[in-house]
This record gives structure tokens, C-alpha cells and sequence, in this order.
């Protein structure tokens, strides 16, 4: 790290933070096994940075920083539901940075999420992790319900 860490200013991503989102992005990648050979691939984290600042797409990303070092970020999307009239809000990828775990930052994140969420008439915030993930479990067991669901996906 490379200052005291303080609070965390939670924020909209912007365009000169492309370097250091970039190194969280690859790090949340590799955390889940994509790297290497497994790595996405350039186009899709191309395609990642430019939806959030497309105003045609539904992707949105905050950023925890800390003076100027990116320390978190969040991105998620609203989407349409056959449960509900309004929009729901999907919280695909959350990560904090090794360094600045265990200080509150992912919860400062999920949190502004659902002020966003709330704010755009959204009825609920849902995510999911790996089950193997379970210092984030604990986190999303004490600040949200678990669902009961279990993920089933074809790849195409």
C-alpha cells in the first residue's frame, strides 16, 4: 500500500483510473483462475472498461480509493425481472486488493451498490461467489440473506 489508509472515498470509476482498475481487474481475474492460458481475453476487459462509460449499457463500477490509489471495485448491472415491475440490480464482480482486506472496503462498496440500486427504483441487490470463497462468505453472511439457489450454466 502506498499511504496510511484512511476511510475510503467510494466513487463512479472515471477514465484516468484505467491503469489501476486494470491491475484490481487481472488480480479479481486470477483470484477466480483466469490467468495465463485461462486469462480473458483483451477484447472482453476492453469491452468491460468501455460499458461503463456507454451510456446505452446497463454496466456500471464504483471504485474504493484512497487519495489517489484504487483500493476496491464493484460493477453491476440492472436488469429487467419476471418477479418484479421495477429493476433488479446484479452485482457481478466485487474485489478488494489484498493489502486493504479485512478494513470494511467491500462493504463500504456492496453498500453504496444498494444506494445506486435504491436510487435507480431497484427492488433488491443480489451477487454470487464461489462456495470455496469463504472469507468472502462470512463477509456476505453477516450483511445479506443467502438465497438458497444454486447456479446452473450451459457454456456456449
Amino acid at each position: 500500500m502506498r499511504g496510511v489508509l484512511e476511510t475510503p472515498t467510494i466513487r463512479r470509476i472515471q477514465r484516468q483510473d484505467k491503469d489501476q482498475w486494470h491491475e484490481l481487474w487481472e488480480a479479481y481475474n486470477a483470484f477466480y483462475g483466469r490467468f495465463g492460458n485461462t486469462a480473458l481475453p483483451t477484447d472482453v476487459t476492453e469491452a468491460t472498461w468501455s460499458r461503463f462509460f456507454d451510456l446505452s449499457e446497463p454496466v456500471e463500477a464504483l471504485i474504493a480509493c484512497n487519495g489517489g490509489e484504487l483500493l476496491g471495485l464493484a460493477h453491476y448491472l440492472f436488469h429487467r425481472s419476471t418477479i418484479s415491475v421495477g429493476v433488479t440490480c446484479y452485482l457481478q464482480d466485487l474485489f478488494t486488493s489484498p493489502d486493504a482486506r479485512g478494513r470494511g472496503i467491500a462493504t463500504l462498496l456492496v453498500e453504496h451498490v444498494c444506494v445506486q440500486a435504491r436510487n435507480a427504483g431497484a427492488s433488491r441487490v443480489y451477487w454470487q461467489t464461489h462456495e470455496t470463497n469463504e472469507t468472502a462468505r462470512s463477509l456476505y453472511d453477516k450483511i445479506a440473506e443467502e438465497s438458497g439457489f444454486v447456479v446452473y450454466r450451459i457454456t456456449l
